[in-house]
């Protein structure tokens, strides 16, 4: 096969099944490379060698949903539950803006405890001390008059990973009450509202197919979103999917340079989870065409039990030790970590 194929998906600007197959399945180390480096050159159009720095706030590992494959799901009795007081969140925030962070996303299940007037008393109160700062919110589907408060308190961003456009698929990770339609009438309600919007999906996730993900990648398309956040799947002992194999690094990479190249200008995260499945995971993932990493600022006492799957990295480093070391990690790949809201291109 030769190259006209990833000439066709930059210009394009979309990709087949047929090219999705090819790509994820060929064994051509040339062309892997040249679709990495094509993904870096598209990357570099838009956002130069700058990696954009996020304040991961874990603020509850309660949750009301038990999605099969999620460590702090409710069916987890084995889990160490733990909420974080508004004094704790912003105390994380203000050793974040010390470091030099300029987004804070404030991270949690679904816990009924966070009412929308705590999250938007929370929002108001960071925005009012950080006013520079973007404030993302990731708390899991809600109604749009939540969605809309939080948005009029100060969130600019919202998180939410559709994590299958497949219906079937969506019902193997889930249980019955949760609904893919519902999932994605909220990430349209996110965007109508004005939030940059981040939707994304695990990579390798049991039951996954190259149907499953071609959908996953038309969803995005026809979503739009500034953000798209994917890694691979790791299993949690606790949950049912205990036993099942990880998603696999070439695939994510794979993947995240393909996501760069149909939709150029997203904001995309080299995520913890491949750092997690590979010593140097998060520097391949920006040198596959990701611009974006999330250090964790939650207090250390409670990393660890913020536990989505198992073996997860940086648990016990205090927020100043994570930045230090991934702009260590960012520098030895040739890119620099960057001061800045970092809102995307889309946004200009």
């Amino acid at each position: 096969m030769n190259r006209d194929i990833l000439s066709k998906i930059e210009q394009e600007q979309m990709i087949s099944r047929e090219e999705l197959e090819e790509l994820l399945t060929t064994t051509d180390q040339e062309l892997i490379e040249e679709l990495y480096r094509r993904a870096r050159a598209t990357a570099g159009k838009y956002y130069g060698k700058e990696i954009y720095l996020r304040g991961l706030i874990e603020f509850t590992n309660y949750c009301k949903n038990n999605c099969y494959y999620c460590g702090i799901r409710c069916g987890n009795e084995k889990a160490q539950r733990y909420r974080l007081t508004m004094d704790q969140i912003l105390s994380c925030c203000e050793s974040g803006w010390e470091l030099g962070f300029r987004t804070f996303v404030l991270q949690g299940g679904e816990d009924p405890y966070y009412t929308d007037e705590r999250i938007c008393t929370i929002t108001k109160e960071i925005k009012k001390r950080y006013p520079d700062c973007a404030v993302t919110l990731s708390i899991g589907e809600k109604e749009r008059a939540s969605y809309q408060a939080y948005f009029d308190a100060g969130a600019d961003r919202y998180l939410l990973r559709h994590e299958t456009a497949d219906e079937v698929h969506y019902q193997k990770l889930h249980p019955s009450q949760m609904s893919l339609a519902h999932r994605k009438e909220c990430l349209r309600e996110l965007k109508e509202i004005g939030y940059q919007t981040g939707c994304g999906f695990m990579v390798g996730s049991p039951g996954q197919t190259l149907d499953t993900l071609y959908e996953d990648l038309v969803f995005i398309k026809e979503l739009q979103p500034e953000m798209v956040g994917i890694g691979p799947f790791i299993p949690h002992q606790d949950t049912p999917f205990a036993e099942e194999k990880a998603g696999t690094l070439e695939d994510t990479l794979r993947l995240l340079a393909i996501i760069r190249l149909i939709h150029p200008m997203v904001l995309l995260p080299s995520t913890t989870a491949l750092g997690t499945i590979h010593p140097m995971g998060r520097e391949k993932g920006i040198l596959a065409g990701a611009n974006v990493v999330m250090p964790n600022l939650s207090p250390v006492q409670v990393r660890d039990k913020y536990t989505l799957y198992d073996n997860k990295i940086c648990t016990g480093e205090e927020a100043a030790e994570c930045r230090g070391c991934l702009e260590r990690r960012v520098a030895a790949v040739g890119y620099r970590c960057v001061t800045d809201r970092g809102d995307s291109a889309m946004c200009r």
